[in-house]
């Protein structure tokens, strides 16, 4: 018994053991299985990625191959279309079903794609146009997306459309081919806003119709707040400028609220302006001749310096001139002119021969002055400065350009030239007519820019947010100032070269905007159209694009068409914005501790500008006219720079030469006798 009682105890064991090694076998077979049918599925999905490429490879080869000129292969995907008009629903849009989400954007014909995943999780798709060609490649792009995953899909890049030789000659045919890499790149938007569950939109936004502004996010809500002013400001404002005889001009990165106000007050009293860095002076010598005793500017510093040195130039050293602060408001770009690194590199440049400074317009006088004393410059905007650098490579022989001090717009110059010497002759010289690609190919090693100077907001736009931008925002209008880092700046020349973007100055940015909306409405879309622009500059330019953007609205209102409307994408990190606990202004621009934003993010609002507030120009104006406040008014100055003995000519007069020197060229289109001898003899 005791034996027999001692086997059973030994077996036990054992038969547990037996029991868990078969439960191990049986999970090992069932995770074999499910490894096994994983494996399977991958190797299925890994068939239908590379069919997706296979299909795009072979259509491209088919057209290519269609005939041997442009123009056959035009009419072979015209063929297609009339040839596909049996297929009904399954690839063609009925006109009801078109929706302004599928509008392509930057098509010459006015097209439309849908982009969706069906049941057993593969895509869908079907396009319409207007146009027979664009519909037939339409047609080829959906054989080609259907059937295929999400991920092959938006992994598909454009270079087959190119393969298809459809976009070569003419701008015309290269608009075309640019027109069918927008509709992929619309299909993608589309499967990107699946992958993210319906997320498609991650920044904020407004939507601009005729009779509304809506804001998506409360950023956006923050920025659209002052889009209508208080009426009760507007009209203390206009009261105090009138009486006063005092003259506004003010840089569109003012704050929302300050421009609201101010092209509100503009309706009931002229003297009020706002536009780029440059234009600036100009009005307030205008308004200076058309009565107004005293300026105001709303701006950093050196604008205020240039528009009270210009004043002066002009004859008219007895109108008053005021900053909106007593302390400094200053430049982090301007600032980079005046360090020791930027007269080192001066200081080198001026030892070369037919040697030329191109200045950016956003420096201090005294900088410029400096400047020229080492070496002759030109002052340059960011709507000129490519033609500058041009212009000086046709008119001087062997010229050496050093540009500064922006880091990125000299990088941004030099890369827009890399991409000119592969263009056309016939495109470079839409840019100069002295130029083509061996002209620009040698002008390349002549061209340095200062490496070290930036503006804070610009460098807002880091490439976590171009990385965002590329991927969700593929098909919006991309809108970029030319100081703008190096990615986002390539971003915006892509968008360019398919017709979709700008790179340039703030007014370049706003008379984009605006002439893409004037085609919209001239299209007159029965089922309208939303147009979504990316702002890649300074987030105080929406005022500006609003006010411009919705009067065209509501003109072709009160014309009969209706229907379009304009988006502005803020392109706005988490981490550029700060939340406030205030159920009015849930947030405002900047992170918690420090001035600005995080450079992760691109909240791209300068707090310099921001000491221009609504408050501070009345303050400002309250003092005007009485001893005490003058007296007061006085730290509110702009400097004047004296010359350095006290009896030359003056630093500020000194620091207009290279002005005098763009505005001459900018009147004539040649450099002046004078700068060209001082490049080439000093």
């Amino acid at each position: 018994m005791t034996s027999s009682a001692s086997t059973t105890t030994t077996r036990a064991p054992v038969s547990t053991r037996a029991v868990a090694f078969a439960r191990e076998v049986t999970s090992r077979r069932a995770r074999s299985r499910t490894a096994r049918g994983r494996v399977a599925a991958r190797a299925v999905k890994a068939e239908t990625d590379v069919e997706t490429s296979r299909r795009a490879a072979a259509a491209a080869a088919r057209v290519r191959e269609s005939g041997a000129t442009v123009a056959d292969r035009v009419k072979a995907l015209i063929k297609e279309s009339k040839s596909r008009e049996g297929d009904g629903d399954e690839t063609f849009l009925a006109s009801g079903e078109r929706t302004s989400a599928m509008r392509v954007m930057g098509c010459a014909s006015a097209s439309w794609i849908e982009a969706r995943v069906g049941d057993d999780g593969t895509v869908l798709a079907r396009c319409a146009s207007e146009s027979d060609v664009t519909r037939g490649f339409g047609a080829i792009l959906c054989d080609i997306l259907r059937g295929g995953s999400v991920e092959a899909c938006l992994a598909l890049e454009d270079e087959f459309v190119d393969e298809m030789e459809i976009g070569l000659g003419s701008k015309v045919e290269k608009s075309r081919a640019n027109g069918f890499k927008n509709m992929l790149e619309t299909a993608k938007k589309q499967l990107r806003a699946v992958v993210s569950n319906g997320g498609g939109d991650p920044f904020p936004s407004l939507i601009v119709t005729a009779d509304e502004v809506l804001s998506r996010g409360s950023f956006a809500a923050s920025q659209a707040s002052y889009l209508e002013p208080d009426e009760g400001k507007v009209r203390a404002l206009v009261e105090a400028l009138e009486s006063k005889k005092i003259g506004v001009v003010a840089h569109f990165y003012m704050d929302p609220e300050v421009q609201g106000i101010l092209m509100a007050a503009k309706a009931s009293y002229p003297h009020i302006a706002i536009s780029d860095s440059l234009v600036m002076a100009d009005l307030a010598v205008k308004m200076v001749e058309s009565g107004c005793e005293t300026i105001g500017v709303l701006g950093v510093d050196f604008m205020s310096e240039n528009v009270r040195a210009i004043i002066d130039e002009a004859g008219h050293t007895e109108a008053k001139v005021y900053r909106m602060a007593a302390e400094d408001i200053g430049c982090s770009l301007a600032e980079a002119a005046q360090s020791a690194s930027y007269d080192a590199y001066l200081a080198d440049a001026g030892k070369t021969k037919n040697a030329v400074h191109v200045i950016y317009i956003n420096t201090g006088l005294d900088t410029k002055a400096a400047a020229n004393a080492k070496i002759p410059t030109i002052t340059c905007t960011s709507s000129n400065v490519v033609a500058t650098v041009l212009q000086a490579a046709a008119q001087i022989p062997d010229v050496h350009v050093y540009y500064g001090p922006d880091t990125y717009m000299g990088g941004n110059l030099a890369e827009l030239l890399r991409r000119m010497t592969t263009w056309d002759d016939e495109d470079i010289k839409a840019m100069h007519p002295a130029h083509d690609r061996d002209t620009i190919k040698s002008l390349l090693p002549r061209l340095k820019y200062f490496d070290d100077g930036t503006c804070m907001v610009h460098d807002m736009f880091g490439k976590d947010v171009c990385d965002t931008v590329r991927s969700f925002y593929g098909d919006a209008y991309q809108t970029a100032h030319f100081e703008v880092p190096g990615e986002m700046f390539k971003l915006a020349m892509e968008a360019k070269d398919r017709g979709l973007g700008v790179v340039g100055s703030t007014q370049n940015i706003l008379d984009y905007t605006c002439a893409r909306v004037d085609e919209a409405i001239e299209r007159a879309l029965p089922e309208g159209e939303r147009l979504r622009f990316v702002l890649g500059t300074e987030t105080g330019m929406v005022t500006s694009i609003v006010r411009a953007v919705q009067s065209r609205l509501r003109a072709a209102r009160d014309k009969g068409v209706s229907g379009v409307e304009a988006e502005i994408v803020f392109p706005v990190s988490s981490d550029a914005i700060t939340a406030t606990g205030d159920a009015e202004i849930p947030v405002v621009p900047g992170v918690v501790a420090g001035e600005g934003c995080s450079l992760d993010g691109g909240c791209a609002s300068c707090p310099y500008m921001k000491m221009n507030s609504y408050d501070a120009l009345i303050k400002t104006c309250e003092k005007v006219g009485s001893a005490a406040g003058e007296s007061m008014l006085a730290a509110q100055e702009p400097r004047k720079y004296a010359s350095a003995d006290g009896t030359g000519p003056s630093i500020a007069s000194q620091g207009c030469v290279p002005i005098l020197h763009m505005r001459h060229f900018q009147k004539n289109k040649v450099f002046s006798e004078a700068l060209v001898h001082d490049i080439t003899t000093r």
